[in-house]
């Protein structure tokens, strides 16, 4: 039962750090590629009405956002957990690869960068977050 309880806690720590850093992208690319005049990407309305008018720099932080979110979640879930178990790191790629796939829905974004961001921005980085968190590993650790 405390193992199970120590992996919870991980994953909801990590999955808190990978939303903030998710957060932090989205909120520093706006302010570093701004959207084009008169769009307000504010609100949900807004931004779908924005979407036919966004150019590909535009969709550089959305998917840095996504993928080093979803790797900061791994590195800090699979650091809380003891950096053995590979199911802390599963499980964020997994949250966040869910809401990748629900904002394809809600959001009318080029199916090039939905097919992109699904595809390279969850798994793969929440797999790499693993890897260097266990290369940190002390020798002798279990």
């Amino acid at each position: 039962m405390r193992g199970f309880l120590k992996g919870l806690l991980a994953v909801v720590l990590g999955f808190i750090v990978g939303s903030a850093v998710n957060m932090g992208l989205i909120l520093l690319g706006a302010e570093l590629v701004p959207p084009p005049a008169g769009v307000d990407t504010s609100t949900p309305e807004g931004l779908k009405a924005a979407m036919p008018l966004l150019q590909p720099r535009h969709f550089l932080f959305p998917f840095l956002a996504h993928a080093l979110g979803t790797f900061a979640g791994a590195l800090v879930a699979t650091f809380a957990v003891g950096r053995v178990k590979r199911m802390p790191s599963l499980l964020i790629g997994l949250l966040f690869l869910m809401g990748g796939i629900a904002s394809c829905f809600m959001l009318p974004a080029p199916r090039w960068f939905e097919v992109l961001d699904v595809v390279l921005a969850y798994l793969p980085f929440a797999g790499l977050g693993y890897l260097l968190a266990r290369k940190r590993s002390p020798v002798g650790s279990a």
